[in-house]
């Protein structure tokens, strides 16, 4: 048994950084025994971080039978919302402490195989730590599983349509009495990093950006955020490379506008997707909770 890869997966389990489920598959693994990770996954929940941070998924995945009911899961209520302006109907999974309020808002992103389980999960984590979530549905129903469908999928995406989508979903957070102040943050993962940046690029309304590998603005659209930017990304991303994420980094200094840009060695692209080959748990630990510290500090 490698015990220094089991000693990383009980801190990301107790940091909210994986969810209880994968917590249990990926132990199982490394242990060799599925009673013995039951075991020491009970002993995770016995600590004071746990207790704080991780939401009971076998509850969560209860509630999700009916998405359209919006149940307590854990003390954590999540569930399927509509909303929309000028009689379009759009939709999102919407995540909160429950019984608390009001508390800053966060839209969360989705990566480009849509708004499957794992977006969801964090959604929810984002309400196991303080934060309203809502995750728009940019695709209107639509999940897949494979890189060819998920590249169709994105290029059919109108973005600039996805972006106004997602200035909606802002909309309808702050106009929510469990929703406190006047700015939302928004996060994005992959395609939704990049969506989170393009919105920073024209929406007044956000108080924080944290983009996960998300496409770089160019350097004369950087100079115009309206939103302090996180940017985390991955040295090995074939898809991003560095020398783009600096350009965006130097044009943002020279604009005035508040960043943290952050480069891990040796991870790649999709470094925080727990469900994915390409899962970094050291990269995914300090980048959640570098995020977590971005938004309580922008939006009081």
């Amino acid at each position: 048994m490698d015990r220094v890869y089991v000693m990383e997966l009980v801190h990301a389990f107790q940091t909210g950084v994986m969810g209880r489920r994968d917590f249990l598959r990926r132990a199982t693994v490394a242990i060799g025994s599925a009673s013995a990770a039951t075991m020491l996954l009970a002993a995770c929940a016995q600590g004071p971080t746990a207790r704080q941070s991780v939401i009971d998924e076998s509850a969560a995945e209860r509630a999700f039978d009916d998405e359209d009911d919006v149940g307590p899961v854990g003390g954590v209520t999540a569930g399927t919302v509509s909303y929309g302006e000028g009689g379009e109907t759009l939709s999102g999974y919407l995540a909160r402490p429950e019984g608390a309020g009001p508390l800053p808002a966060v839209v969360v992103l989705q990566e480009w195989w849509g708004l499957d389980e794992h977006i969801r999960d964090v959604t929810r984590r984002f309400a196991g730590h303080g934060f309203v979530a809502l995750a728009p549905d940019l695709y209107h129903g639509q999940v897949v599983t494979e890189p060819n469908e998920a590249r169709k999928l994105v290029m059919e995406l109108d973005m600039e349509a996805a972006v106004g989508e997602i200035r909606q979903a802002i909309g309808f957070l702050l106009v929510q009495e469990y929703v406190a102040g006047e700015k939302v943050g928004i996060v994005g993962f992959c395609m939704g990093g990049r969506l989170a940046l393009r919105a920073a690029h024209v929406e007044e309304r956000l108080g924080a950006v944290a983009a996960f590998y998300g496409s770089p603005l160019a350097p004369e659209e950087a100079g115009e955020a309206k939103a302090p930017i996180l940017g985390l990304y991955g040295s090995e991303d074939g898809g991003i490379p560095v020398e783009r994420v600096r350009a965006m980094e130097e044009a943002l200094a020279d604009a005035g506008i508040e960043r943290q840009i952050h480069v891990y060695g040796g991870a790649g692209h999709a470094f925080f997707n727990d469900t994915r080959g390409s899962y970094d748990v050291n990269a995914a630990t300090d980048a959640w909770n570098r995020t977590l510290s971005w938004f309580r500090t922008h939006l009081r």
